[in-house]
């Protein structure tokens, strides 16, 4: 499983995800390879369809439920409204779902 973090230079948050998301995966059993990804500038985040910062994608989909339905793509902190309220990274559970989730051919990860 792939998973990539999208970032621009001084995000606060996205150091601390690519940990969590390794802890989050080894508890499930999964092993994930975490990429980081530099988004620079407001054309590049139109074209990588980059909601802010930090963006987390499984095997190229966004983490967050309904981000696809989104189109305020931008360079600018990303605030995730989440069962704790508004926070800097994604919901612990929304990773874990994804992890666990089935792949083609019926097996996890």
């Amino acid at each position: 499983m792939t998973v990539e973090i999208l970032y621009f230079d001084g995000c606060p948050h996205h150091a601390a995800l690519a940990p969590r998301i390794r802890e989050i995966a080894t508890a499930a059993g999964v092993e994930v390879d975490v990429g980081h990804k530099l988004v620079p500038d407001a054309e590049a985040a139109e074209r990588e369809r980059f909601l802010g910062s930090p963006t987390v994608r499984f095997d190229g989909a966004d983490v967050e439920p309904g981000a696809g339905q989104r189109d305020d793509f931008g360079i600018k902190c990303r605030l995730y409204r989440t069962l704790d309220g508004l926070r800097g990274m994604p919901a612990d559970a929304w990773i874990h779902a994804v992890i666990v989730r089935p792949r083609s051919g019926g097996a996890p990860g």
